[in-house]
């Protein structure tokens, strides 16, 4: 199906140059200081960040290990950064979701674009399914809440890591 029907939307405000908010995307020892949910170690497994490279990691909390892969789309520095993200394996493979009950896209289009002015960087992250059944798209949309909590607690990492990068 994979109309876009609506976005998932998240906007944030960071008192830091947009190169460097940029950069936090494109660097290894950067992501795994701030990427993923709060309270989940994040180990990068591999970076290729270029259009048609990827960002395959994991996250752990306790007992629980997640895979997660970004296959980038486009690239246009410092202002946009265009990615499929998926669920994955430990080999990098794409898989269903993990969560019980439910039917998640296995793709989601993200597009994150970066503006500044006066020192103050403004991020927007957008958000939707591809080659996602309708069953799929209904859960997606159905999580935006817990997308949006989930997301604001990755940035509120990202404005840490930025105040001792800076």
């Amino acid at each position: 199906m994979s109309t876009v029907k609506e976005q998932f939307s998240i906007t944030r405000t960071f008192n830091a140059p947009k190169q460097l908010v940029f950069d936090a995307f494109t660097n290894a020892e950067a992501l795994a200081q701030w990427w993923g949910p709060a309270n989940m170690g994040v180990d990068v497994l591999k970076l290729d960040f270029r259009p048609q490279g990827i960002f395959h990691y994991s996250m752990k909390m306790a007992d629980v290990v997640r895979y997660g892969i970004f296959h980038y789309v486009a690239i246009e520095e410092p202002n946009k950064i265009q990615w499929i993200n998926s669920f994955a394996n430990e080999a990098g493979e794409i898989i269903q979701a993990p969560f019980p009950g439910l039917v998640f896209p296995k793709e989601v289009m993200n597009i994150l674009t970066l503006t500044e002015e006066n020192a103050v960087t403004t991020l927007h992250l957008t958000g939707y399914p591809i080659n996602a059944s309708e069953e799929e798209e209904n859960t997606y949309y159905s999580m935006f809440a817990s997308m949006n909590a989930g997301f604001a607690g990755t940035l509120n990492q990202l404005e840490e890591y930025l105040k001792t990068a800076s």
